[in-house]
C-alpha cells in the first residue's frame, strides 16, 4: 500500500477521466488526498472525496498565487495559465472542512516567492502571503487539522523557506505539518525536521540531475519522508512529459528505495505509517 499525499485530481486536466484514474490508483492498493488550491478546487477536493467510500481524500486552501490575479508560467506540461485573484474567506473554508470528515488536512497554502508578478511591489505581496499563511494555521489550529505547506523560495535562495520557519516558530508549535514537493537543500530539510514536519518527495527525485534530490533522501531519516505525485505534474520517470497520475506515486517509492539502498517494501510501510499518522487515514 501506498498513500499519494499530495494531488490534483481535482482539477480540470482530469475532467474526462477523474473517475478511471481514482480506481486505476485504488486497484493497484494507492490512497490519495486531492489538495485544493483555491475555493473552487477546494470543494471539488471535498466533493471528489465523499463519492468514494475509502482511499480518498481531501485538503483544503488558498494557494499563494491565487491570491493575486497574473499570469503563471508552467514549465511542467503546461506553456502557462492565468491564475485568479481571490481573497481567504475564513469563513468559507472552514464550512469546507466542517461539512466533510474526508477533510484530513488544510492545504496547500504558504508562500510562493518564485512566480511573484515582476509588475507588482514585491515585498507587499510576500507581506500579504504572510498574512494568508497565519490565517491558514489559525484556520488549522481551529478545525485540528494538519498543515500541508507549499513553499517555493526565490530561485538560487533559500527565502521562502527560511520565512515559513518563522511563521511555524511564531505561530505553530505543533510537529502536525508536512513540506509539500520539497525542492531544498539537506540543512533545511533537517530544519523542518528538527520542527517534527514531515519533508513531501515526488517524481522530481527520478529526473534530479542537480545532486540535491540525492543528497536530501541521504540525510534524511525514512521516518520523515512522505510520498506525493503533485498530478498532474511532475510526471516521474519513465511517464515524464505526460500528464501525472497518482498510480505513478509507485515509482517515486521505487526511486526512493534505489537512492536509500533498502527494499522498496521498507519505503511502502514507513511512508504509509508517516502519512497514515499526521492525517490520521
Amino acid at each position: 500500500m501506498l498513500i499519494d499525499t499530495h494531488t490534483h485530481v481535482n482539477f480540470r486536466a482530469f475532467r474526462e477521466d477523474a473517475d478511471e484514474v481514482v480506481r486505476r490508483a485504488l486497484d493497484a492498493g494507492i490512497w490519495m488526498i486531492n489538495a485544493g488550491t483555491k475555493f473552487e478546487t477546494s470543494r471539488a477536493a471535498v466533493e471528489m472525496a465523499e463519492s468514494y467510500s475509502d482511499g480518498v481524500y481531501a485538503a483544503v486552501a488558498l494557494h499563494p498565487i491565487h491570491l493575486y490575479e497574473h499570469h503563471v508560467d508552467i514549465s511542467e506540461e503546461e506553456p502557462g495559465f492565468h491564475t485568479d485573484g481571490e481573497e481567504f474567506d475564513f469563513d468559507s473554508y472552514k464550512d469546507l472542512v466542517m461539512r466533510s470528515t474526508k477533510v484530513v488536512g488544510i492545504g496547500e497554502f504558504g508562500l510562493d516567492y518564485y512566480r511573484l508578478p515582476k509588475d507588482k511591489d514585491q515585498d507587499e505581496l510576500k507581506q500579504k502571503q504572510k498574512a494568508v499563511m497565519i490565517q491558514h494555521i489559525d484556520l488549522a489550529k481551529s478545525v485540528a487539522k494538519p498543515l500541508m505547506i507549499h513553499c517555493r523560495p526565490t530561485e538560487g535562495t533559500m527565502d521562502a523557506y527560511e520565512d515559513v520557519m518563522k511563521i511555524l516558530d511564531e505561530y505553530y508549535n505543533s510537529p502536525e505539518f508536512e513540506m509539500h514537493c520539497f525542492t531544498g537543500d539537506a540543512p533545511t530539510a533537517l530544519e523542518f525536521v528538527k520542527r517534527g514536519g514531515l519533508v513531501a518527495l515526488n517524481g522530481i527525485i527520478t529526473f534530479d540531475k542537480s545532486g540535491r534530490s540525492m543528497d536530501v533522501v541521504k540525510n534524511l531519516p525514512l521516518e520523515s519522508i512522505i510520498l506525493e505525485t503533485d498530478a498532474p505534474y511532475l510526471t516521474p520517470l519513465p511517464y515524464r512529459g505526460k500528464r501525472n497520475e497518482p498510480s505513478y506515486v509507485r515509482f517515486v517509492a521505487e526511486k526512493l528505495a534505489e537512492m536509500k539502498g533498502i527494499d522498496v517494501s521498507e519505503v511502502e510501510e514507513t511512508t504509509t505509517a508517516n502519512a497514515r499518522k499526521l492525517y490520521k487515514i
